[in-house]
């Protein structure tokens, strides 16, 4: 079975502050053969939450305009409670309430929710797409690469970014 795994992570410096958000991006089959990607970028002002809902959109846009990507599985990694309670359960309260919160107060980040949830409905319609929560560093290896990103992203530097082989991959990590 062939698969995509994304991992995510987002960071601010200072919340309010300059921001990086991060993705890896595995495609996979049964033999272990593949593809990686890792994205990353950066806000000059952001959050958090609003780097870790970017991570996450980013890596489904890449997902979805890579052809050789098309109708395969997506598990989705995050370590963040806030994506991943809100895709899977708040945002279809808030879609229906109209954009407002149990309290009546105006959703945060709303504009990135509803490209998310957009994102989401669409693969929902021709493949399956799941997500799973990922202790923050607990030592989850693309997990903690993430984190590396992003965190360098957020303090203003250029990461280098590996695309390539899923063994080269594994060499490139190692070192």
């Amino acid at each position: 079975m062939k698969e995509i795994i994304i991992y995510t992570d987002g960071s601010s410096k200072g919340n309010p502050g300059p921001g990086g958000w991060a993705s890896v991006v595995l495609f996979q089959n049964s033999g272990g053969q593949g593809k990686v990607w890792e994205l990353g970028g950066r806000e000059a002002h952001t959050t958090n939450n609003r780097m870790e809902l970017r991570a996450t959109i980013e890596a489904l846009h890449f997902v979805d305009k890579r052809e050789e990507l098309k109708k395969m599985p997506i598990i989705v990694h995050t370590d963040s409670a806030y994506v991943l309670n809100g895709i899977t359960t708040w945002v279809y309260s808030w879609q229906k309430n109209g954009w407002r919160t149990a309290d009546k107060k105006e959703v945060l980040n709303q504009d990135l929710w509803k490209e998310l949830l957009g994102l989401a409905m669409k693969f929902k319609l021709d493949r399956d797409l799941s997500w799973k929560k990922v202790a923050g560093h607990s030592g989850v290896e693309d997990n903690e690469r993430c984190d590396v990103i992003a965190t360098s992203f957020a303090d203003g530097e250029r990461p280098m970014l590996f695309v390539g082989s899923i063994d080269n991959y594994l060499k490139y990590k190692a070192n």
